[in-house]
């Protein structure tokens, strides 16, 4: 399991060469999260609308990992966009991927953009 959390964060360290078009703006639920799949990747997707902002992450928690963190609860940290894992409520940043407990390894954070109406992840391949 670590070799697949290692994989994440090495596309994270990666420059975007690619952006890749994963749904319809209205594809995505508001204030949530939703899974995409790019290549043989689990990508979790948030359109935070209270924030008027949308965030990528990898799917994989490192606590357990398991792949739910598209399910997880995003809310605001003084100021700061973070995500909750729904299984055991480890909090990350949805900005830098840090882990806001500090017991577990930052997950991975890609670029999102919108251009007419589409939701596009940048990634390294």
């Amino acid at each position: 399991m670590y070799a697949l959390l290692e994989k994440y964060q090495t596309v994270q360290k990666a420059h975007v060469r690619k952006w890749h078009k994963v749904g319809r703006v209205e594809d995505f639920p508001v204030n949530a999260g939703a899974c995409v799949k790019i290549n043989d990747q689990q990508i979790a997707v948030f359109h935070f609308a209270r924030k008027g902002k949308w965030y990528a992450t990898q799917n994989l928690c490192p606590h357990k990992f398991e792949m739910v963190l598209s399910r997880g609860m995003i809310g605001d940290q003084q100021g700061l966009a973070k995500l909750a894992c729904p299984l055991h409520k480890k909090t990350f940043s949805l900005e830098s991927g840090e882990n806001l407990n500090g017991d577990l390894p930052p997950i991975a954070t890609f670029p999102v953009k919108v251009s007419e109406g589409f939701v596009y992840i940048g990634m390294g391949h």
